[in-house]
């Protein structure tokens, strides 16, 4: 499948600023020390860290300490991260809004895993 050259990376970031803001305030309020950003591509590192061999695709990775394993020890550390890849779902999903469809899906995902939730559970709910 050609990869679509009419997505920007501006039009992805807005994708994901969307599926955040469509949150409930509930989830919003319980995300804690989190930050969620955009990349083009997955590293070499990053693919490896889930397990990924050649020809996989990574749309999104949760990197931190989910909410579930936190401790009265935790504190003063750098927020965990939520990265959301871009070329790896435009070559995937043929229109922009598939394409949107799958960034709410990765997002949640992701979200899914910094409350603790296994890929099993997330998956098992569709995400």
């Amino acid at each position: 499948m050609p990869q679509r050259t009419d997505i920007t990376f501006e039009d992805f970031q807005t994708y994901v600023a969307q599926a955040l803001e469509t949150l409930p305030d509930e989830i919003k309020a319980m995300m804690s020390n989190v930050a969620v950003t955009v990349a083009a591509y997955p590293t070499e590192a990053q693919r490896q860290s889930v397990g990924l061999g050649p020809g996989q695709a990574l749309y999104g990775l949760y990197q931190g300490v989910p909410l579930t394993q936190r401790t009265s020890y935790y504190g003063m550390v750098a927020p965990d991260r939520i990265t959301i890849f871009m070329y790896p779902m435009v070559y995937h999903h043929p229109t922009p809004e598939a394409i949107r469809r799958q960034v709410q899906k990765t997002v949640l995902h992701e979200i899914g895993h910094h409350f603790g939730m296994s890929e099993k559970q997330l998956r098992d709910l569709g995400y």
